[in-house]
């Protein structure tokens, strides 16, 4: 594994950050400087500022939390960045958010230090399905459900169907088995329309519920049991891919 993923896995650093830390020369390889490139295997130890670091040492505990994002935080390990989502939380451990909700979104997103279960929630083909709750600018058409429902072009891809349901007069529920960035608002101003508001309110079988905004819990035993990855899926190792924005 190349020394930058390796560090983003701790959920600490971006790879971008990463690749900074390391260039500043303040990551070592089994006690000797690393270079921007190294590759780590298992039983190498990999410091930063002197302090170990890495799946083995990362956490005292495993984390699993749902926050419901309000608006205005940025789902970003990047601590420079204000209204980062990381300060805001403001956990004990260190943790990462599982996928992306944009800044101008809200509603649920799961955080962890735990980076064994991020494939098996992110990886579009397992199908997995999230909900959303989208106000739009408009009175909505039938003709623009089967439109929204049926895949849409937004320019560099064409979105998976998906299904789509009138919630009210200018308001649809939205459930996805994709991730591409900003997918609904694209989809929305690919059909002439304005989203006003989003908010998701499920992720697979984890649900948003009465959670108030900005505030966190805990996942439950059987929620956390609901992200492990089937028997056929765990019993070998995903294929190395590169790494994908959602």
């Amino acid at each position: 594994m190349r020394l930058n993923k390796y560090l983003s896995e701790t959920g600490a650093w971006s790879r971008r950050g990463a690749d900074a830390i390391i260039a500043e020369g303040r990551v070592t390889k089994n006690g000797e400087p690393a270079v921007l490139g190294t590759q780590v295997e298992d039983g190498d130890v990999i410091a930063v500022d002197g302090v170990a670091v890495g799946p083995s040492v990362r956490r005292e505990r495993p984390v699993y939390i749902a926050l419901n994002k309000p608006p205005g935080i940025t789902c970003t390990t990047e601590r420079h960045v204000r209204g980062n989502i990381i300060d805001f939380v403001g956990h004990k451990e260190r943790i990462f958010p599982i996928g992306r909700l944009d800044k101008d979104s809200e509603g649920l997103i799961l955080l962890t230090n735990d980076g064994d279960i991020v494939n098996e929630v992110l990886r579009a083909e397992h199908g997995h399905e999230k909900q959303y709750l989208v106000s739009i600018d408009r009175r909505i058409t039938d003709a623009f459900i089967t439109e929204m429902a049926g895949g849409v072009d937004i320019g560099d891809a064409i979105t998976k169907p998906c299904r789509v349901r009138r919630v009210s007069p200018q308001v649809i529920e939205v459930v996805l088995t994709q991730g591409l960035n900003r997918q609904i608002r694209r989809m929305v101003e690919a059909l002439d329309h304005k989203v006003i508001a989003l908010r998701r309110v499920r992720i697979m079988h984890i649900e948003l519920g009465g959670l108030p905004r900005g505030k966190w819990r805990d996942l439950t035993a059987d929620e956390i049991a609901g992200l492990a990855p089937p028997p056929e899926r765990a019993a070998k190792p995903a294929p190395r891919a590169a790494e994908k924005s959602t």
